[in-house]
């Protein structure tokens, strides 16, 4: 589920602002053994391109929606042993510079192949997570040949955004499903991003990469997370979800991750709250419905696809790690 509208709450004391000031005053590193480049893919637009290294095939890693590339930061250095890793954070997010866009979700196609060709990547694999799939869909249809495969991760990346060929349930389905309110930070959690990166694990049930915060957040100067970014790229994103663009065929090798059943996160199914938990059981029963109808049009559509169903959260990478590096290592190995 998309986490793109985290506010502010209550005042915070001044006794507990006042030992924060001393903490903060190193500023704050982001720790992931990463380079940093920005690549020019179209006019007036750069975008940020992550290189955590590695020796082998080059593989992409390109995040979901609201997300940067940062929000790899922990998954991408376990892939380095065998493969050179990158991340491409999308135009309108984060570091990367925002252009409206000409072509839809296409236009995020040829933003990815335009970093393969600067980079002189050979074959490389594409790896996204959520709506990333857009992008995975768009570069297979637009030049199959400059890549070796893809990989969808969470039932999200291959909605019918990413694959449609009318056998599954339309984009919109997914859209009426009703969802429970999303909790919101207090001032007391955004003391420090380390507390806000605890209070997000403790309310969704996973973990992500304290940078990912530093990227979505302003930052006072005495080290607090103030003011959710409100980022260009995400009126767009919206618009693309919800185009009139089908892809229908996936012409490279593909490897589906889907997270089915959907593990409810943490704050809904603890809260002490009974409509709450109510409506997220209703919630995750209908949208588990749902995406089971997709995986079979998918494997059904895509010739030789491996579908894999696991049971895991939005950020199946994260909360999953171990099952989806084991099936991306055997899928990536038996690529030519």
């Amino acid at each position: 589920m998309a986490r793109w509208n985290h506010l502010c709450g209550p005042l915070l004391s001044l006794a507990l602002v006042a030992p924060l000031c001393s903490q903060q005053s190193v500023p704050w590193r982001d720790p992931s053994p990463h380079a940093i480049q920005f690549v020019t893919v179209d006019k007036y637009v750069r975008l940020e391109v992550l290189d955590w290294g590695g020796l082998g095939r080059p593989v992409i890693l390109l995040p979901g929606g609201g997300d940067t590339a940062h929000v790899f930061d922990e998954f991408a250095p376990k892939l380095t042993a065998n493969y050179r890793v990158y991340g491409i954070t999308r135009r309108g997010f984060g570091a990367s510079s925002y252009a409206p866009l000409k072509h839809g979700a296409d236009r995020l196609g040829q933003d990815v192949l335009a970093v393969i060709r600067a980079l002189k990547l050979k074959k490389p694999v594409l790896v996204g997570h959520s709506i990333a799939g857009v992008e995975l869909s768009s570069v297979a249809s637009l030049d199959a040949k400059r890549i070796a495969g893809v990989v969808y991760l969470a039932l999200e990346a291959a909605y019918p955004y990413a694959f449609d060929n009318g056998e599954g349930p339309p984009m919109k389905a997914f859209q009426e499903v009703p969802s429970p309110q999303f909790p919101r930070p207090s001032e007391f959690d955004l003391r420090s991003f380390s507390a806000l990166q605890k209070w997000d694990a403790q309310v969704y049930g996973f973990q992500l990469p304290e940078s990912e915060f530093h990227q979505k957040w302003d930052s006072t100067s005495d080290g607090r997370a103030k003011n959710l970014h409100d980022f260009p790229g995400s009126q767009y994103l919206m618009a693309v979800l919800m185009g009139t663009k089908k892809y229908v065929k996936i012409p490279v090798p593909t490897l589906a991750i889907f997270a089915i059943p959907h593990v409810p996160e943490t704050w809904m199914t603890e809260s002490t709250d009974p409509g709450v938990r109510k409506a997220a059981a209703a919630y995750f029963t209908n949208v588990d419905l749902l995406a089971e109808k997709q995986a079979k049009a998918f494997q059904d559509g895509v010739p030789g696809a491996r579908v894999i169903r696991q049971r895991g959260t939005h950020y199946i990478f994260i909360s999953n790690e171990s099952d989806v590096l084991r099936e991306m290592g055997a899928f990536l190995a038996g690529l030519k």
